[in-house]
């Protein structure tokens, strides 16, 4: 559980420009910036001695680029913060390499104010920071051109209806998407994405969708859903 108290951000990009600029929309918010970072040994060094919330990960860094240093964080920590992938790119394949790692969601670095404060507060309260249909994309892009930064998953535990609904997300389905198509309520619906999520060993529905390709379970350019 996060301690209470003002939100507390680590922002790791080799710009200076970059993290003066982020730290002060942050702390204008009222977010706290405990730590920046200027390559990834830097990063996972911040978030070791400061404990954040949220990490805002730049990619491409001198040194440790930002993938390392996001695998580093969220292997072996009992309880890491959540990571935002800083890209100027949107469908960059680093960008689903360090989704694959663990990352909660990826930002354009030339995101309005408002959306970088949104992004923050959203990955802190738990949801990926991306629509579905985006981290779709994404996969179909990458996810048979590289070798996956998580070993495949094993699909044998989860029942049909859950099945399902892992194909549903994978098709970038909201929740009040998935009730309609499946003709049940939001809050049933919550309850099998929350299970899914616990049998997959994932933390959002950004790592289920790529679950859902890497493991054959949904093809990429196919909208088939039997099975």
């Amino acid at each position: 559980m996060t301690a209470p108290g003002p939100l507390r951000v680590v922002i790791a990009d080799d710009q200076a420009l970059v993290r003066t600029g982020f730290a002060l929309i942050l702390g204008a918010d009222g977010i706290e910036v405990v730590a920046e970072a200027a390559d990834g040994a830097e990063a996972v060094d911040a978030v070791r001695r400061t404990r954040p919330d949220v990490v805002l990960m730049d990619v491409r860094m001198p040194g440790m680029d930002g993938l390392e240093a996001t695998r580093r964080i969220l292997t072996g920590h009992p309880d890491p913060p959540r990571i935002i992938i800083l890209t100027t790119f949107d469908l960059d394949r680093y960008v689903y390499a360090a989704l694959s790692a663990g990352a909660s969601g990826f930002l354009l670095k030339d995101a309005s104010a408002g959306r970088l404060v949104a992004a923050v507060r959203t990955v802190q309260a738990g949801d990926a920071l991306l629509a579905p249909s985006v981290t779709r994309r994404l996969v179909e892009r990458f996810a048979r051109h590289q070798d996956a930064a998580v070993p495949h998953r094993d699909l044998s535990a989860l029942t049909p209806r859950e099945l399902d609904i892992l194909r549903l997300i994978a098709r970038g389905l909201s929740n009040t998407e998935l009730a309609a198509r499946l003709q049940i309520g939001e809050t049933t619906v919550k309850t099998h994405v929350t299970r899914v999520l616990g049998k997959l060993g994932v933390r959002d529905r950004a790592q289920a969708i790529i679950a859902a390709y890497e493991t054959g379970l949904v093809v990429p350019g196919s909208d088939n859903l039997s099975g």
